[in-house]
């Protein structure tokens, strides 16, 4: 392994003293609070022993959090690029180890941080496209890692030096999980696809690892986690199939598999994710978000109850009469092991956020759309509201001037609006646009509507308590429209469309005004606020400055690597903030047109972003499900 890794280990030495490299012309965007976990990462929420913060990858961030108050501290210099594939602490909390995915043919790094200064003191860079799982001995000596699929090789390192110890390929088949026997540091279990499990001895002294196989019998299953008694003689494995299998450590042998009685527990998509409790007791999470306690001597199932996704992380607290669950849906709860009773701590999207909407002067609360329709508090990062249309998607949201209704688009074509204080229906329009409503927007004193659509028409609708009426409707765009903006004055309105053209229209005559082409398919439009200007993004990877009057250009910003998916002007004019699918949240001059701050965090397409209307923060969502939320700085308030 380390012969043909030569090039890779001399490279991991010199990455290990981190040296800080900062560009002075663009620096970078701090992090004021995010909403979100992924919970797709197998065992991603930990509780730190202080048991008073939780630990949770998103994206490429790690996010360290307050139990109980709103405080949150982010893990992201010198760390991850990409996504965060696996994670975990140190028995006594002072090591965090983060792997991550990168893409094919890439290196994927291991990071190690150190949780009293909150800082990476090791970037360990030997695995290829993905770290599989990770895990630190019990006197937080040494760490071993577990590369994915394409790799598929086991490396123990040093946590002091971050130097690698010795490797060896984990097996013929793949492995799926790694971990030190407790109380250990010479024993490593690792298991994996078509029963592959085995036991190593770590010589520290010859640095070498030594394998030998556990015989399973006949029994033939894939292991997904794995976990080892107290006093180390047995290794329990959860299977895809749904039990648990119980392994003599010294022996190497099969001793038995539960829960009894599989008719009765079924554990569906396999067990996914165990913790011991303080009294010997194993609690299991299933995929189909059963969670379970039950006793290793009989493998009889005590009590269980079953959660909304997948239960793919469960962390004790430290008095072991508590432990959390984190779901592939993206929600925590707190359970009770004396019996099973729990409540939902936090939740967020787990599906892609398209859009974002402040209440005209307001920056308290802001509203995302999704699957559902969900209103936050943005000072406590809370969930106040949900909207959820069964079978159906929301594309796009706008919070009415006045404040009395949640105006909405979706994928069935109709425009529904809703009360912010309940969520009751208010209203819908009907085949408000054939093949669903992709934007809309309201007039300020939130008696019109203009929506677009997929097929390209922009409708307009005069709304009334009683009644929801088309004004006009103006067929014009040839595809999809993204964006649409009302002016200050209601009198026009700029949406941008896939087919190349941007269209002023007069909302007093309901026809065209001007237009704006370029060969490119426009993502986004906005007026500047006073009404000069116009800027345009999208798949050109430009930001493009429009005269409104003469509809010709003045200024092109040459800007991303990949497609831009939205602009925000901040109130005032002075600054904006573009966003797009290389994950970067840029915030920009807006008389230099230079990008003076990067924001990163996100792991996936940044979909929309919108400032505060006090200024005071951006808001970015995208399509991990996150919402992350950036300070903007004190001297950008003053750019010229």
């Amino acid at each position: 392994l380390f012969a043909m890794e030569s090039k890779g280990f001399t490279s991991t030495k010199a990455m290990s003293k981190l040296k800080e490299q900062k560009d002075d012309s663009v620096k970078t965007l701090d992090l004021m609070g995010v909403i979100g976990v992924n919970g797709k990462v197998p065992g991603g929420l930990l509780l730190h022993p202080d048991d008073e913060h939780l630990i949770l990858p998103l994206g490429s961030t790690l996010v360290v959090r307050h139990v109980t108050e709103s405080k949150q501290y982010f893990l992201q210099e010198n760390g991850h690029d990409n996504e965060v594939s696996c994670v975990t602490l140190s028995k006594y909390g002072k090591y965090l180890a983060t792997g991550q995915s990168s893409h094919m043919g890439f290196k994927a790094p291991v990071v190690i941080w150190d949780m009293e200064s909150c800082e990476a003191i090791h970037k360990l860079t030997l695995h290829k496209t993905k770290v599989q799982d990770l895990s630190i001995s019990e006197d937080e000596k040494f760490l071993v890692s577990l590369g994915g699929c394409d790799d598929n090789n086991i490396i123990v390192w040093d946590i002091e030096s971050g130097e690698a110890i010795c490797g060896a390929s984990s097996a013929n088949q793949t492995s799926l999980c790694v971990s030190w026997l407790e109380g250990s540091n010479n024993t490593i279990v690792s298991a994996g696809k078509n029963g592959n499990a085995r036991l190593w001895k770590f010589d520290y002294v010859n640095r070498k690892l030594h394998p030998a196989d556990i015989n399973c019998g006949n029994m033939r299953r894939n292991f997904l986690c794995c976990l080892s008694s107290e006093d180390a003689k047995t290794v329990y494995l959860g299977t895809t199939s749904g039990d648990v299998f119980a392994i003599g450590v010294e022996s190497k042998l099969f001793k038995g598999s539960g829960p009894v009685n599989r008719k009765k527990h079924i554990f569906g998509k396999g067990i996914v994710s165990m913790i011991r409790t303080k009294d010997g007791r194993i609690v299991v999470g299933a995929g189909d978000g059963t969670v379970a306690l039950i006793n290793p001597e009989t493998m009889k199932v005590i009590r269980k109850t079953k959660f909304v996704g997948g239960a793919t992380s469960l962390a004790l607290n430290a008095a072991g009469d508590h432990f959390f669950v984190g779901t592939d849906k993206s929600n925590i709860y707190l359970v009770a092991i004396a019996d099973f009773d729990y409540e939902l701590r936090s939740t967020c999207n787990a599906c892609p956020i398209k859009d974002i909407a402040f209440a005209k002067g307001y920056s308290d609360l802001f509203a995302t759309c999704s699957n559902d329709v969900r209103l936050w508090n943005s000072k406590l990062r809370d969930e106040l509201l949900r909207i959820e249309v069964p079978g159906l998607q929301c594309q796009c949201v706008s919070i009415a001037p006045d404040g009395k209704s949640i105006v909405t688009g979706w994928n069935d074509g109709k425009i529904r609006a809703f009360r912010p204080t309940s969520g009751k229906l208010m209203y819908s329009i009907n085949d408000a646009h054939r093949d669903g409503v992709t934007a809309v927007a309201m007039t300020s004193d939130s008696k019109r509507i203009v929506s677009g659509g997929k097929s390209g028409d922009v409708r307009i609708w005069k709304i009334t308590p009683q009644t929801q009426t088309m004004i006009a409707s103006m067929k014009q765009h040839k595809g999809t429209v993204n964006s649409v903006m009302v002016d200050d004055t209601d009198s026009n309105c700029v949406t941008s469309a896939n087919d190349g053209s941007c269209i002023i229209w007069d909302l007093n005559q309901y026809n065209r005004d001007s237009c704006l082409f370029a060969t490119t398919q426009f993502k986004c439009a906005v007026y500047h606020p006073d009404m000069s200007q116009i800027l345009t993004t999208g798949t050109d990877r430009k930001i493009t400055y429009w005269d409104v009057v003469g509809s010709s250009e003045i200024r092109i910003l040459d800007s991303s690597k990949e497609d831009i998916n939205c602009l925000a002007i901040s109130p005032d004019g002075e600054f904006f903030v573009s966003v797009g699918n290389d994950r970067l949240v840029r915030l920009w001059g807006y008389d230099d047109g230079i990008c003076h701050f990067v924001g990163k965090g996100h792991s996936g397409h940044v979909l929309s972003c919108q400032i505060s209307p006090d200024q005071r923060f951006i808001v970015t969502v995208g399509e991990e499900g996150a919402i992350f939320m950036w300070k903007i700085p004190e001297e950008c308030q003053g750019m010229q």
